[in-house]
């Protein structure tokens, strides 16, 4: 029913992930106002569920979330960053980058991507990373 987004600590120490937020851009985006602010901890070994906006269809809701965000995520294309601020990265930034910067994925037609863009999503398939 909604898109998320899903973090995983496979570090050895808790992470703070106060003043921390994820942003969005869609495929071809320079505009990086669609942001979630994050808060709480990872346990090491644990997941963090960031629901966002409701998607088409779907009737299955997802496990408790342990934040809630507005963002809707393009089903097909589109770009997530993961950064340790709550400050919007700069309107007319295609790929973000910085000390600020943890993680970044664009997925299916995305101009930009941390390496090779992950494959084109639907509504009924996510982006898994391996490692």
């Amino acid at each position: 029913r909604n898109d998320y987004v899903e973090l995983f600590n496979r570090g050895t120490v808790p992470v703070d992930l106060s003043g921390w937020s994820i942003q969005y851009a869609s495929a071809a985006g320079t505009t990086w106002n669609n942001k979630t602010n994050l808060g709480g901890i990872i346990a090491p070994g644990q997941y963090f569920l960031v629901q966002q906006a409701a998607g088409t269809g779907g009737t299955t809701n997802l496990p408790p979330p342990d934040v809630v965000g507005t963002i809707a995520l393009a089903a097909a294309s589109g770009k997530v960053a993961l950064l340790n601020t709550t400050v919007e990265i700069a309107a007319g930034t295609t790929c973000p980058t910085g000390p600020s910067l943890v993680d970044f994925i664009g997925y299916g037609s995305a101009n930009c991507a941390e390496g090779t863009p992950a494959p084109t999503l639907t509504n009924t398939t996510a982006a898994l990373r391996a490692n």
